[in-house]
């Protein structure tokens, strides 16, 4: 050893295999007005690696892929790309520095072939079709994609055309590629390609980032993996096919302790038990080995089977993407089911449409309260009676001063607070529009049966604290309630039972008791008993 030489200054093999990091994004942050995206963002994406980035909706994963790609800029932190400052003005200005991204939504060409899509904006003057060709098809066999240079878009599969945006990222010979839930609309033989193909990517030298909340493509393709919830990374792994229990409690849990309320609106809430009842309780609802294949031929759901009683709440967990919403969509009688029944208080609902349903004793909550639950242009009134107008008709003319004052009642009732009944709905905050939803839904004629889709998604602790005692008292009225969420220790709080949901089956099912919570959190990564 030479003179002046430690031990630390010679490099250990771990330390010369170490990855560099390609970009790294320190206290990165982007606000919109006032709400907060993304907070203190602290990541490094390394060459040869993929690097998945995990979170529910919402968590922030495509507002921090569309700050590395110049779509949108950070209002706070710094990139750093190598050795230099990486500020990308707009995705022109990210390609140019080697970052390209696969979009969820396709910007392709329908009625031109392949090669014309690829070359767009590409190449200018006199082209050789042939040999532009030759070379596209060579590009796209080195990574193991099969492409059909003069097919017409309009007339490939799904599958086929997202080949197409990943061979026109390659075609830049990028340095980091992103992928921003690049499998929501594959067949299962097509997200198995995919995977391989980033696989590919990766081992060529180029850094992969993808975004998804499918614990199974991770355990298949991720180097490393980050954590995002309420816009921070709140957990990182290096192996994450051993970490899986460990991605998934960080995906569900909150600050403080597992099992802890008080951070969730819920803690005012008494612990709930079902009231006694003499004999078996009658039905509210039952699922008879329901199964949904979409338009694109994906199973979402998978022979699913549960009855809930008069006066029972019961939870259902899972990552998002394993077919609640899909459960949700057929229940409020907005898709069809493939195949199975279902039954509101002994009334078949299969082929029911959302008027039937309604008729029949079931109120909805549907998890987009802006798409599917209210009119935002309308009046707060309006949309409390919404099916209901029929109740102020006067000689074909509807009685304006009668549906006030029945709006009135409902607002003071369930404590939506507006300057009156006329305003705009839009103009309601999330909260008070929420509990105007459910004051129309929980006053629905003869309600037996509750479907509750993530109804506090975006709510503040109090109004999230007012839902959740609005809902259970209609469960102490005798209505079975349905309560899909996201929010692991809401359902603990509220539900009596909770079911787990796994790739469109329903894989386990506990008590919603705090001392269940890691048992529930491992039926979510899909480790069945």
């Amino acid at each position: 050893m030479s003179q002046g030489t430690t031990v630390q200054d010679v490099p250990t093999p771990a330390e010369k295999t170490e990855p560099q990091p390609l970009l790294t994004l320190s206290g990165v942050g982007k606000r919109f007005g006032e709400f907060s995206a993304l907070s203190d963002i602290d990541i490094a994406f390394n060459a040869h690696e993929a690097h998945c980035l995990l979170g529910e909706n919402g968590a922030g994963k495509s507002t921090l892929c569309n700050l590395v790609f110049g779509i949108h800029q950070p209002t706070a932190g710094a990139m750093q790309l190598e050795d230099a400052s990486y500020a990308p003005a707009n995705p022109r200005d990210a390609m140019r520095h080697g970052v390209a991204m696969v979009h969820q939504h396709f910007s392709l060409i329908n009625e031109l072939p392949v090669i014309d899509n690829l070359l767009i904006g590409k190449k200018f003057g006199r082209l050789n079709r042939k040999a532009e060709a030759e070379k596209i098809v060579a590009l796209a066999t080195e990574f193991g994609l099969d492409l059909a240079p003069f097919e017409i878009v309009g007339d490939l599969s799904v599958g086929q055309r997202q080949r197409i945006e990943i061979v026109k990222c390659l075609m830049q010979r990028p340095r980091l590629l992103i992928l921003d839930e690049p499998t929501a609309v594959l067949l299962p033989e097509e997200i198995n390609s995919l995977l391989d193909v980033c696989r590919r990517v990766a081992e060529s030298g180029c850094a992969v980032v993808m975004v998804t909340h499918k614990l199974a493509e991770i355990a298949r393709v991720a180097d490393r993996v980050t954590v995002l919830r309420g816009g921070r990374a709140v957990a990182h792994s290096a192996e994450p096919s051993n970490d899986m229990d460990a991605l998934v409690r960080a995906m569900i849990s909150r600050e403080g302790e597992a099992g802890d309320n008080r951070n969730f609106g819920v803690s005012a809430l008494p612990p709930r038990k079902l009231a006694p009842h003499r004999g078996p309780r009658p039905e509210a609802m039952q699922i008879d080995n329901l199964s949904f294949v979409d338009e694109i031929g994906v199973k979402r759901l998978d022979s699913v089977t549960l009855t809930i009683a008069e006066g029972e709440i019961v939870g259902v967990a899972g990552v998002e993407g394993n077919g609640q919403s899909e459960l949700g969509s057929i229940l409020a009688g907005l898709s069809r089911a493939t195949s199975g029944r279902w039954f509101a208080a002994g009334h078949e609902m299969t082929t029911a449409k959302p008027r039937q349903i309604t008729a029949a004793g079931v109120g909805v909550i549907p998890e987009d309260r802006h798409l599917v639950a209210s009119i935002g242009q309308l009046s707060l009134a309006d949309n409390l009676q919404l099916g209901r107008m029929q109740r102020f008709a006067r000689y074909g003319l509807i009685d304006r001063k009668d549906q006030r004052e029945a709006a009135s009642a409902l607002m003071q009732l369930f404590d939506v607070r507006a300057p009156d009944s006329q305003s705009a709905f839009s103009t309601l905050s999330g909260g008070n529009q929420q509990k105007a939803v459910l004051a129309r839904e929980l006053t629905t004629p003869n309600l037996r049966f509750l479907l509750a889709a993530h109804p506090t998604r975006g709510l503040d602790i109090g109004a999230i604290e007012a839902v959740y005692t609005f809902i259970r008292q209609a469960a102490d009225r005798n209505t079975g309630v349905l309560l899909i969420s996201s929010e692991l220790d809401e359902l603990l709080a509220v539900a009596d039972r909770i079911v787990v949901f796994y790739r469109g089956r329903i894989i386990g099912e506990r008590p919603a008791t705090s001392d269940n919570r890691d048992d529930i959190g491992s039926l979510m990564s899909g480790k069945a008993p």
